[in-house]
């Protein structure tokens, strides 16, 4: 992802535009596009600040409160696949899908590992 242009740009691209300059005459003299210009123009109006919005952030995950207190007690109860949780949670009216699952129980530790020697039969 790219990082927004500095303030300092913006305030002096603005200053250009405000003196009279087009916007197509300052983007050419400060090499950017022109849409930035009639945005930054619009930001200033709408919110007094050139200073640029904050890039990414968190997504709350949807597997929390009541709904992961059941799942972590479901994971306590017995063998699970991602899969088959996914498929409960849908019976239950919660649509979600296998990597928010994943997500979910890396985070609380849980785990199923079959046991491969359970499955063999001693041959002595």
């Amino acid at each position: 992802m790219t990082r927004p242009y500095s303030e300092d740009l913006r305030e002096r691209a603005v200053a250009r535009y405000e003196a009279g300059a087009t916007t197509r005459a300052v983007a050419a003299a400060l090499r950017i596009s022109p849409s930035c210009i009639s945005k930054w123009m619009k930001r200033k109006r709408e919110t007094g600040s050139l200073a640029p919005d904050q890039v990414g952030g968190h997504k709350k995950p949807k597997l929390r409160g009541e709904l992961a207190e059941w799942l972590r007690e479901r994971c306590r109860s017995g063998p699970f696949t991602t899969r088959g949780l996914v498929m409960e949670l849908a019976e239950r009216g919660i649509k979600s899908d296998r990597r928010a699952v994943w997500v979910f129980l890396h985070a609380e530790g849980l785990s199923f590992k079959k046991n491969r020697a359970a499955g063999r039969a001693d041959a002595a």
